[in-house]
């Protein structure tokens, strides 16, 4: 069976398209349109400018599975619109519109669907999984298969970004403040704190941009998966605006992450203070995420 699922968050709205068997899901073709939605949210409340876009992206993902006769299909949305004072007024127009039936994920169900898309293969069962997104950040800890605490935070690096930075990448007094903020609402989870060690995780799109740019930056192959929890100041600093970049280093940034340009400092930086709070060693990038989790729990179950 053929299963698409639609994926809008707050900065890349994506399509995956699966074959389904009865004990396993294999990826077969996947589309992404980094949109950035959550740049459209003004005063709180989704424009007029965000809905349209969403809408003619959806457009595009309605065209391409008419005409594959795919009619299995799952659409939600996460902190972009699940944010927004008008989320559900946003929803049903796009509903409206697009004839798509749009889920807004709380949370609390993206955490469980993280958690069990990332621990399906995991060679380790005590830790944390993060998800670090456009504009929330997904935090789960978990032992001996299951969920201890999970936490949505309202903080991620799109949302980060464009409250502080003034270009592409940040500078140093930038860094600074966006740690602060990150610092600051990572320490109201008080589950989280006073962990000596901890293993992490990592899924969604800042994890597998920070494992890439690592791998490129220190000539590492493509089949590693863990960042080192002290490497990541220096990635940091490494393209802090302000500093001499060479030819080199605009190349490994254009390469390894094309579409997350403007947002994977931000992400990294929250990444960093993290790590730090459960200290940390490393982190493990693993390619599964929300779609995964959902289609585990809603169709290869049933």
């Amino acid at each position: 069976m053929l299963y698409a699922v639609i994926d809008i968050g707050s900065t890349t709205m994506r399509m995956a398209i699966y074959q389904i068997s009865p004990d396993k899901l294999e990826l077969v073709h996947k589309r992404k349109y980094t949109v950035g939605l959550a740049a459209y949210v003004q005063d709180g409340r989704m424009t007029t400018a965000g809905i349209d876009k969403a809408c003619e992206i959806l457009a595009k993902f309605q065209s391409f599975l008419t005409s594959f006769n795919i009619k299995n299909v799952a659409a939600f949305t996460t902190a972009a619109l699940r944010n927004a004072e008008n989320s559900k007024e946003a929803v049903s127009e796009i509903k409206k519109r697009t004839g798509i039936d749009l889920h807004i994920v709380s949370g609390d169900e993206e955490a469980t669907y993280d958690f069990i898309a990332a621990t399906h293969d995991l060679d380790y069962d005590e830790g944390f999984i993060v998800d670090i997104g456009g504009a929330s950040t997904e935090l789960i800890r978990f032992a001996d298969g299951k969920i201890l605490h999970k936490i949505s935070l309202p903080i991620g690096s799109l949302s980060l970004h464009t409250k502080y930075c003034t270009d592409f990448l940040p500078t140093e007094a930038e860094i600074a403040q966006m740690a602060d903020e990150a610092r600051k609402i990572i320490n109201t989870a008080n589950e989280f704190k006073n962990i000596s060690h901890a293993e992490i995780c990592g899924i969604g799109g800042t994890c597998k941009g920070a494992r890439l740019l690592y791998n490129e930056m220190y000539h590492l192959p493509d089949t590693n998966d863990a960042v080192p929890a002290d490497k990541i100041p220096e990635i940091i600093s490494h393209f802090t605006r302000g500093h001499e970049f060479s030819d080199e280093d605009i190349t490994i940034l254009l390469k390894s992450v094309p579409d997350r340009l403007h947002t994977i400092i931000p992400g990294l930086v929250i990444a960093n203070e993290l790590a730090k709070i459960v200290n940390a060693h490393s982190i493990t990038y693993k390619d599964a995420g929300m779609r995964e989790g959902f289609l585990y729990t809603h169709v290869i179950k049933n």
